[in-house]
């Protein structure tokens, strides 16, 4: 019977014994896999870059009259895992005012996300997809415009060398309220 009781005891030694060796294997591996989920989802938490003001031209290209020039906007992006150098990401309307300043609209419609155009013949913008129309100055030019806003202005830099730089950025369309796009 003392043999019994000693077995008894052995085993629960022994289950112990695996137990804690089973609990402590389990924790030094998940450290590893925690470790590399870790750095895998890394570049997900972190913001992506770009922003601030981009390089568009100089000033002598833009006509004293006022009319309004198209021009693609390039800049150099990150985001999670790639850096983009010097991609197109949309396009601006430049326009000198008769006071010298420059003005900058962003080309896409604020209603659906269409690129609108300069139409010369009325001196506004149109959207060819709905049929927006917006003035030189961005303004909703018909009241029946299906736009919720006008154009989205930007800020315009000009530098001492005579380069215009613009702080590009995008909206989101089908709202009242300019929401810049993430």
């Amino acid at each position: 019977m003392h043999l019994l009781k000693s077995d008894a005891q052995t085993d629960r030694r022994g289950f112990f014994k695996k137990s804690l060796a089973l609990i402590f294997g389990g924790v030094a591996a998940l450290l590893p896999v925690a470790a590399a989920i870790r750095a895998l989802t890394d570049p997900l938490r972190r913001k992506t870059a770009g922003g601030g003001a981009v390089r568009i031209t100089s000033l002598d290209a833009l006509l004293q009259d006022g009319v309004p020039r198209k021009f693609p906007v390039f800049a150099s992006r990150t985001d999670a895992w790639n850096k983009f150098v010097n991609v197109p990401v949309g396009a601006v309307y430049l326009r000198r005012m008769s006071d010298g300043k420059v003005e900058a609209l962003n080309v896409v419609c604020p209603h659906a996300g269409c690129f609108v155009d300069y139409s010369a013949s009325r001196s506004e913008f149109v959207c060819p997809c709905h049929n927006s129309s917006f003035k030189l100055g961005g303004q909703i030019a018909n009241p029946a415009s299906p736009s919720p806003r006008a154009l989205d202005s930007l800020p315009v830099e000009i530098r001492p060398d005579g380069s215009v730089w613009v702080t590009f950025q995008n909206f989101q369309a089908g709202r009242a309220d300019k929401v810049p796009v993430a």
